[in-house]
């Protein structure tokens, strides 16, 4: 029987069991199992080269771009396996959308970067294109900056509006997920504020799962806070518990400065 609405809402989004990832011989990932809500933000926190954004690309298959790596366990999406052979990739990224570190707008005008997967799509009704862009500028909160600009190219952007037009971009296709891998580290105060600030308007729509090495970003903008070590999820839960009553010593030493 189809799931009615409301056991859709109580079912995770992505569900990950017994995951395991090696690069050739290096195993990157170690049993990790994690249950993700709908319309939440999820942060991943840990010290450099300890899985979190190796997990991350694992969500839209960008792993499969690195030839030596091999994936082992189940990842689930609304309860579909995602490394199904069966599964159209192209589908799922833009279903589970992503955004990079540097901000990464393509050398076209602003409009061509948010229609750019639209376009991949095969839609090119003028009105959709436009009130997709509309949409989209505005969800990422950059409307009133741009819409004055949509034909100048998105490469004069400060940083700040850059990220928020690759955010837009990936809104543009309508998607499920938005991932953001270290979104705000090259970003001032100021522009990771209007991050932040987006993030919480976004989740709304949206369910977010973010990688950052800012503690406090993690405490500010998560939900759920998932800490790795050396390729394990070694604690997962509430961000209010991790960050006030963490259940490993080593998540404690972690977020309280002693090491990583």
């Amino acid at each position: 029987m189809p799931q009615t609405q409301e056991q859709t809402q109580n079912t995770p989004i992505l569900s990950v069991s017994d995951l395991n990832l090696h690069y050739g011989a290096a195993q990157a990932l170690k049993g990790i199992n994690l249950d993700m809500a709908r319309h939440q933000v999820t942060a991943f926190i840990g010290p450099s080269g300890c899985g979190k954004s190796t997990l991350l690309r694992c969500f839209n298959r960008m792993n499969d771009l690195v030839e030596s790596a091999r994936v082992e366990g189940s990842i689930r999406f609304n309860g579909d396996e995602v490394n199904d052979h069966a599964t159209d990739v192209i589908s799922l990224r833009r279903r589970i959308g992503m955004v990079f570190q540097q901000s990464n707008p393509f050398p076209k005008s602003i409009y061509e970067n948010i229609v750019y997967g639209l376009r991949i799509a095969g839609v090119n009704d003028k009105a959709t294109l436009d009130e997709a862009v509309e949409r989209s500028l505005k969800s990422a909160a950059i409307w009133k900056e741009v819409k004055d600009r949509l034909n100048e190219s998105a490469l004069g952007l400060s940083g700040g509006q850059a990220q928020r037009i690759c955010i837009a971009r990936a809104i543009a296709v309508n998607p499920e997920i938005i991932l953001m891998d270290e979104p705000c580290s090259a970003l001032d105060p100021m522009a990771t504020l209007k991050i932040e600030e987006l993030m919480q308007d976004l989740k709304a729509n949206y369910t977010i799962v973010i990688v950052t090495h800012n503690m406090q970003q993690a405490a500010r903008t998560s939900d759920w806070t998932g800490f790795f070590l050396m390729g394990e999820l070694l604690e997962y839960g509430s961000t209010g518990n991790i960050f006030t009553r963490p259940g490993d010593h080593r998540t404690e030493n972690y977020i309280t400065g002693r090491y990583g």
